[in-house]
């Protein structure tokens, strides 16, 4: 299966901190916060103009492993392996995004949302993938259901994931881990407030799985 290296990347932590970096200085201080807080592997969005030199600054933080996130055209697959994401995630999936990841060697975490676009990505050899939207898709109780069918498929849950619901998802035998953003807030990175990123990272940390 082509899941392999993904599904070890989503096994670091519960939680994989999804982020949205405006300013590429603040990347390096954030990356060793999360890490300190026990969330190893980062998904940076590329959303902003910053993304790409802050995966460059916090592929350098030691035990992180930084991912790019919203991967939509093979450009952005070249962009991201270039600076340095060890994987990838989309919030879908096309046959020519995935070429692309294959043709860079860049571990791949596609997105599905219904049991049709999870069985498609099954015939083409990957068993690790992102639920999304996850709660406007039906949350844990939608994500409960297609595992049924479906047990061979694990999941990372993202968009709308939070504190208050992340371990109805957690608790599903069907997830492995959680994507969310609330570990860094957009207010505390601005501030720099390190210390407080660190301690909501150590609580995502300990949330239970199965």
């Amino acid at each position: 299966m082509k899941s392999i290296e993904t599904r070890a990347i989503c096994e670091l932590a519960p939680i994989v901190p999804v982020l949205v970096i405006e300013d590429a200085a603040q990347a390096r201080p954030l990356a060793e916060a999360l890490v300190a807080g026990g969330l190893p592997a980062l998904e940076v969005t590329l959303r902003t103009p910053a993304a790409l030199d802050a995966i460059r600054r916090m592929a350098e933080v030691p035990g992180g492993v930084v991912g790019a996130g919203t991967l939509v055209t093979p450009e952005d697959v070249r962009a991201a392996k270039a600076a340095g994401a060890r994987f990838g995630v989309s919030p879908g999936a096309t046959d020519r995004l995935i070429a692309a990841c294959e043709a860079e060697g860049l571990p791949l975490l596609p997105g599905a949302a219904t049991a049709s676009e999870a069985m498609r990505l099954l015939e083409m050899g990957y068993d690790m993938l992102k639920f999304f939207p996850a709660e406007a898709s039906g949350g844990a109780p939608a994500l409960k259901a297609i595992g049924a069918p479906l047990p061979q498929i694990s999941f990372c849950p993202t968009g709308g994931v939070s504190p208050d619901n992340a371990e109805a998802y957690l608790s599903l035998p069907n997830v492995v881990c959680a994507g969310g953003s609330w570990v860094a807030p957009r207010d505390m990175v601005h501030s720099g407030d390190w210390a407080g990123i660190e301690a909501l990272a150590r609580a995502a940390s300990r949330l239970r799985r199965g």
